[in-house]
Order: structure tokens, then sequence, then C-alpha cells
């Protein structure tokens, strides 16, 4: 590798940067202005001093082992597993059945459209760019649908559709591609390539949850040395992908070559870590790890849409030929996407398995599908001297593949991503709901109530003198005044939103203290897990305009990974899960705590400023109420703990007072460091010490 090669690479990620700005200031989405760019690069190369543009260029190897786990690894690790299956059937159906149905669709309809257009290509080929061709990709879109307000579940249902039918593509595309090669025998090659095509998704799922449960162990074994943990979640999404490819190659059963999918072992291994690893990591990496997998992720899809630019512009094929071609795939693309969307969400619907998906969706869905990074790595993966009977065009199969896949992710960044946030508006899919018109208004009441006493705050400083204070106090509420009565308009005369708005709080109030007493380790992973599920849960049903609790004393499920955990847990180690009454103490405990730091942020609300916008007293004295029986429930429960084990609880309560006061003690110790009041050297001195104390105090308090 030459100097030119990290020339062109660092001159990409320079160029990357100044589209990102420029995508802001011309308001397009910035992957459409990457693959511009590169195409414009291609001219700009030419030039004698510029030669070195392109001397960095998109591998298989390098798209499939380096850029592919980074992106897989950071949208699945954001991805929650309860959600994952309660819309299970949706994701399922679109991933892996309207994967296929679209590549068969693409492959036959393709086959006589391009026959009648004098284009004798065979099905094979159309069935391999169908299966390239299938797969959305999420990068583009799901920025879009953050930005313009797309329902949650709208979104998950998208993110994990393409998830999951990267892993189906890929299959597929091996599949027909092993066709090609090998050749088709009949109804024998028909059963093989089920065979390999299952064997590749239940064996990559099987062996991505190994892989992510042995990488979470090793996560929590090295908690506390915060650049071991970062590596291992390098280390879970590329050793697992590497490893399965690996595996894949010599993997014999019975004299027939098993294949697992690296992709959905990736996927499946980077769920585990972000479901449950992410509970094993020190406080610090856990808050850092989305930034840092963000960072990669951005550096990547620069790249991968830079270089798809280039690599359009640099095809093989002369552009006057290729060009009826390219117009008629997209024409059956466009179609097939229809075809996968439309007739299996209406029978889902139909069957009532899951809470009906509206038409306007549906339209969103089958327009949103835009092609991406994946198309472009199994394009290069295509053998340069693929050939099959009945080709007679004087371009190979992988130029011809490689020209109608990059039409068609043309066509999808130029026509349909640029066009998303109309089609939105245009279906009323970007329309804030009634909950969410009254929380943007109580936000901003909020926002100029806070300003207000920082004006006080700044008078009683002298920062602000009396002229400048009643100017900006009289600015600000008139602002705050008018945020009240815009948000009264949109209340109407619907009060529970009002209480719903309260019980959001409340319970987002509830997590912020859960975590907090987490972080300073009141708490075990386990217990920590089963609160936060709980709180979930209640947030969910609110959301659905459901009762928050059923009753003070009501049973929260714990969510399928947990239940996988502990089923796992008691097979193979024999463990015991049940509650001992030193766990049911620190649970209620904690529960106690929580709901306290409620009750006193209501009465905060009641007695503020804040009750204009929380002006509902029926409903904020309704939740007080509630607040107030469930508090007095759990402290009834700890008396009750406390009567039965006073020796063993006096023991605990003693325990979890050290934990919070080593934590204090390194929250002082790393505020004195970051303000530069003692040295690095001192504060690796005293940060030994204290953690010698603190493993001494344990051992002690055990």
């Amino acid at each position: 590798m030459n100097l030119d090669v990290f020339l062109s690479l660092f001159s990409l990620m320079l160029v990357s940067l100044a589209v990102f700005l420029l995508s802001k200031r011309l308001n397009l989405p910035y992957t459409v202005l990457l693959v511009i760019a590169g195409s414009l690069l291609v001219p700009i190369s030419q030039i004698e001093y510029f030669h070195f543009i392109t001397s960095f260029e998109l591998t298989p190897e390098l798209l499939f082992f380096v850029f592919l786990p980074i992106l897989i690894f950071e949208s699945a690790y954001n991805m929650n597993i309860r959600s994952v299956t309660e819309n299970i059937y949706s994701i399922g159906l679109l991933a892996v059945v309207g994967m296929l149905v679209s590549t068969i669709f693409i492959g036959i309809a393709g086959y006589y459209m391009f026959q009648l257009a004098g284009y004798t290509v065979p099905i094979l080929v159309l069935l391999l760019f169908g299966a390239i061709i299938s797969s959305t990709d999420p990068v583009a879109v799901l920025a879009l649908f953050k930005e313009y307000g797309a329902p949650h579940r709208l979104t998950l249902i998208f993110e994990g559709e393409s998830l999951f039918n990267d892993a189906t593509g890929f299959a597929a595309f091996l599949v027909v591609l092993e066709l090609m090669t090998a050749g088709f025998n009949g109804a024998a090659s028909i059963v093989g390539a089920l065979a390999s095509f299952l064997s590749m998704l239940v064996g990559g799922l099987i062996f991505g949850v190994m892989m992510g449960f042995l990488f979470a162990k090793l996560i929590e074994a090295v908690k506390g040395h915060e650049h071991l943990e970062i590596t291992l979640t390098l280390l879970v999404a590329h050793f697992t992908f590497i490893l399965t490819e690996v595996i894949s190659q010599h993997l014999v059963i019975g004299g027939q070559e098993i294949r697992l999918s690296s992709i959905i072992a990736t996927l499946t291994a980077s769920m585990v870590i972000g479901n449950f690893g992410r509970y094993k990591m020190s406080p610090a990496v856990e808050d850092y790890m989305e930034k840092f997998w963000s960072y990669f992720a951005f550096v990547t899809n620069s790249l991968v849409f830079i270089l798809m630019g280039l690599l359009f512009a640099d095809l093989a094929i002369d552009l006057n030929v290729a060009i009826w071609p390219i117009l008629l795939a997209i024409a059956v693309v466009v179609v097939g996407r229809a075809v996968s969307v439309y007739p299996l969400l209406w029978l889902l619907n139909k069957t009532g398995k899951e809470e009906p998906i509206p038409n306007n969706w549906m339209h969103l869905l089958a327009w949103g599908s835009l092609r991406g990074s994946l198309a472009v790595i199994m394009v290069l993966l295509i053998p340069d001297n693929l050939s099959i009977p009945g080709w007679s065009f004087a371009f190979s199969v992988k130029q011809f593949v490689a020209a109608v896949t990059i039409g068609s992710i043309y066509f999808t960044l130029l026509f349909k991503a640029t066009t998303i946030g109309k089609v939105m508006n245009m279906l009323g899919i970007d329309a804030l709901t009634p909950e969410e018109e009254v929380g943007y208004h109580k936000s901003k009441a909020q926002m100029y109530d806070e300003s207000l006493q920082k004006i006080d705050e700044l008078l009683a400083t002298q920062h602000l003198n009396e002229q400048q204070s009643q100017i900006l106090q009289e600015r600000y509420q008139d602002l705050y005044h008018a945020a009240c009565v815009k948000c009264k308009d949109a209340v109407g005369d619907s009060p529970d939103l009002i209480e719903n708005m309260l019980r959001i709080y409340a319970l987002g109030v509830e997590r912020d203290a859960l975590k907090e007493i987490f972080q300073r380790g009141e708490i075990n992973e386990k217990m920590y897990k089963k609160i936060l599920n709980m709180l979930c849960i209640q947030t969910e049903r609110v959301e659905r305009g459901q009762k928050q609790v059923e009753s003070v004393n009501e049973h929260f499920p714990i969510d399928s990974l947990e239940r996988f955990v502990l089923l796992v847990s008691r097979l193979f180690f024999w463990r015991d899960h049940a509650f001992k009454p030193e766990d049911l103490y620190l649970y209620y405990r904690t529960l106690n705590t929580i709901i306290g730091k409620v009750v006193e942020a209501l009465d905060a609300i009641s007695d503020s400023n804040l009750n204009e916008v929380f002006d509902d007293h029926s409903a904020l004295a309704k939740l007080q109420r509630l607040y107030r029986e469930l508090h007095i429930n759990t402290r009834h429960k700890m008396e009750a703990l406390i009567k039965d084990n006073a020796e063993l609880l006096n023991s605990l309560n003693q325990r979890a007072a050290e934990k919070s006061l080593y934590a204090v003690q390194l929250d002082a110790l790393g505020k004195l460091h970051k303000n530069e009041i003692i040295t690095s050297k001192l504060f690796i001195m005293l940060y030994h010490e204290h953690m010698k104390q603190k493993e001494a105090g344990t051992n002690r308090l055990v």
C-alpha cells in the first residue's frame, strides 16, 4: 500500500465532511450528495495532480470483513428485543417472505419484461440481481424518518426489516450464485438451495446467540477496564463475522457442507450485547458506547457511499448501452417492492396477530425502500469470469448486474430519498399526535419557565442589571404564557392528555433515579433489568392509552431474552433464580427510592410555576395519590422483611452505604482531575488506593 492510497482515503474523508455540511445547508440527504460527489470526483481524478483520488478502492474484502460488521453492530446494538418480538410478524414477513417474493418476482417478471424489450437475459442472472437489490438499506431512510417524525413503530419495523433482510438477501445471493456456478439440476437443486438457505439462517442465529453471550461474559469479566470493554465490542462484531465465515468453509456434516450466515450471526450477537451485555459494562463505557459506534458507522457509510459514486462513474459498460436495461430493472424493482409489501401486510392485518398496519404506512414502506452498501458488496463478490449458458452480450454477467444494480441504487437515492419528506407529509405520517402537540407546547413552556428562573439568578449575581432583567422577564413571561395558552387549546376537551403527559414524566423520573442507583453499585444487573423492564412496560401502556398499573401488587413479566437466559442458566448451571430475602429487600428499597423521587417531583410541580403548564389539578392529584399509594405499599413490604430478617438487612444497609460512599469518592476524585486541581500522577495514585480500599471493604462486608 503506497502513500497515494492513504492520501486518497483521508482526502475522501475530508470531502465527506464538506458534503455533510453542504447537505445541512441544502437540506438534502447526506448519502445522496455523497454519491453525487463521488461521481464528480472521477473527472477530477483525470487531472494530473489529482490522480491519487481513485487510489483507495472498494474491494470485496474491505467491504465484507471491515465495513459490513461495523454497520450491522451499530444498528443491532440499539434494537430493543422486546420491541422486535412485539412486531416479529411484520418484521419477519417483510425481511424473509417479502425478500424472497421480491427476488422471485424480479427474476421471473424481469425475464419476460427484458424479453419484450429485446434483451434475452437468463432467468438465473435476474434472480441474482433480485437477491442483490431486494435488501433495503436503512442508513438514509432512518435519518429521514427521525428528522420528519415517523412513528416509532413504523421506524422499528423498517429498521428491523432492513437488518434481517440483509441476512436473507445475502443468503439468497449465495444460493443463486451457487446455482449459476454448479449448474441447475431440477428438483435436486431446488431442495439443496432451500436446505442451504435454511441452514444459513438457523445456523447463523444459533451461533450468533452463543457468541453474544460469550462476549457478554467476557465484558463482565473485564468490567472496570474501559479500554478492554470497548475492544471486546469491536471483537464481537468482527470476530463473530469472520469466525462464522471460517466455520462455513470447513463445516461438513454427513458429507454435506453446512454454511452459516455471517450477517445473521453478527446481527444476533450484536443484539444480545445491546440487550444483555450493555448492563455488564462500566457506567462510563455504556454511556460512551453509542457515540463510539455511531462515529464508526458515520465514517464507514461516508466512505461506502462516496466510493459508490466513483464505482458507478467508472462502469465498464457504456452508459448508452446500459441505459435501457437500467430503466427496465428500475421498473421491475419498484413493482417487486410493492408486491412484497402490500399483499403480505394486508394478510397480516387480516390475521390480527399484531396491531394493524395502516395503509399510509404500507405506502411509505413501499416507497422508502432505499438500497445501498450491501448491494454493492454483493456485486463486488460476483466472480469476474462468471458465465452462464445463453449469455450472448458483449459485456460480462458481472458488468451487467453491476450496471443495473448501481443504476437502481442511484434511482432510490436521487428520487426516493429526496422525496420521502414530501411523501410522508402527503400521507399525513409526519403529523403530530395529540400527545405530541401537547408535549410540544408544554416543553416550550417549561423551557421558558426555566429561563425565567435563570434571569432571576443572573440578577441576584449581578450579571444583569435591573433594566436588562426586566426586559428579559417581560419577553419570556409573554412567551411562557403564549405557550401555556396554546397548550390549553391543544388539550381542548381531552383531560387524559395531561394525565398521560404527567405519567410519562413520572416514569422518566423513575428511570433516571434507577440508573443512578445501578451506577452507584447499590443493586445488581438482574434487579436493574427487572425494574427497568417494569418501567418500560408501564411507559408503553401509557403510550397506547392503557392503564399504567393494574394494582399496586401487579406482577410484570420479564422480556423474552431474559426468559431465555434464565432457562439456559437453570438447565446447564442448576442455578436457583428465586429472590432471597436480601434480594427482595433491595428490590423494594429501590422501588421505594425511585417512587419517592416521583412523589417529590410531583409535589414540586404542584408548588411551582409549572403548575400552570400541568394545569389539570385533578390529573396531578390522581397521579400523586397513585404514587403515594405505591410508596406506602413498598414501605410496608420493606418493614415486613426487616421484621423477619433484621440482622441480615442491617448488614445490607451498611454494604449499600459503603458502595454509595465509594461512588461519591470516585466522582469527587474525577472532578478534581478534570478541573486540573490535582495532577495526573496524583489522580492515578489516589485512584489505585481508592480501588484497593473498595475491594478490601467489599471483601470485609461479604
